[in-house]
């Protein structure tokens, strides 16, 4: 919101815009959320549906795991908890992430003594690593026999996620400085190459084929950015083709 005011009493109206678009992907977590609500059984209200509007409907479900928590019921509130950190994790990926990188264009290209389109920047930094490292503990959480990692690991989850995220980003903002629109045939092709690898791991989540497409071509664009694990068994070898294809990725750019 603060970005928001910013450009406008500026009189940016082209980043004003693009701000506010940034908004728009995030209704689609709202509303699965809405859909997953109606799901379980929970008719929405009025009122539910004006907090979804607000895109406050994921505080709704962080405020029902800790209720659920607090009363006791440890299997409702693991499952609350899972349906919030993936819905969590997709309105990061769908919103938090293009307004990170239109504000650290802003901060590198137009505006480098930008306060506000900096530290905007820098809390959507956190918020998508804290997105990624709660998705990341939920997993932990659904392995039989673990238990919740100490507030140390977690802690250094954070900051690996941010150091990952950060570096990615900063490295297609300058590379976008400096190239303009290459900076798509760059990303396009890190993208189709994830794709096709992630089709053939032959991920069993998604059974329908068309839906499986979509799955992977989706994934693969996250993977531009970070690594999100999503298959059971060991993940080195997958860790090491995504670091791998990362910094072939960025001795190009530098080639270029």
């Amino acid at each position: 919101l603060c970005a928001i005011i910013h450009y406008l009493v500026r009189g940016q109206l082209g980043w004003f815009g693009l701000t506010i678009a940034c908004l728009a992907p995030g209704y689609a977590a709202q509303l699965l959320s809405v859909l997953w609500f109606r799901a379980d059984g929970h008719t929405p209200g009025c009122w539910l549906l004006a907090l979804h509007l607000l895109q406050l409907g994921l505080w709704k479900r962080y405020w029902d795991v800790l209720r659920a928590e607090t009363g006791g019921a440890a299997g409702e509130a693991l499952a609350q908890l899972g349906d919030v950190c993936v819905l969590r994790l997709l309105e990061a990926l769908l919103q938090t992430l293009p307004h990170l990188l239109l504000q650290a264009y802003v901060v590198v290209a137009v505006e480098p003594a930008g306060f506000i389109p900096g530290v905007s920047a820098g809390l959507s930094l956190l918020s998508l690593a804290w997105a990624l490292v709660s998705y990341s503990h939920f997993t932990c959480l659904l392995k039989p026999g673990h238990l919740s990692p100490p507030a140390a690991v977690i802690l250094c989850l954070l900051f690996w996620r941010t150091g990952m995220l950060g570096t990615r980003v900063l490295a297609l903002v300058l590379f976008a400085r400096l190239y303009s629109f290459w900076v798509f045939a760059v990303a396009g092709v890190h993208w189709l190459f994830m794709s096709f690898w992630l089709g053939a791991q032959q991920t069993d989540i998604v059974a329908q084929p068309c839906r499986w497409r979509l799955f992977n071509c989706l994934l693969g664009a996250v993977y531009i950015f970070c690594y999100i694990n999503v298959r059971p068994g060991p993940s080195k070898t997958r860790v090491t083709v995504f670091y791998a294809v990362s910094t072939w990725d960025v001795l190009c750019s530098i080639w270029m």
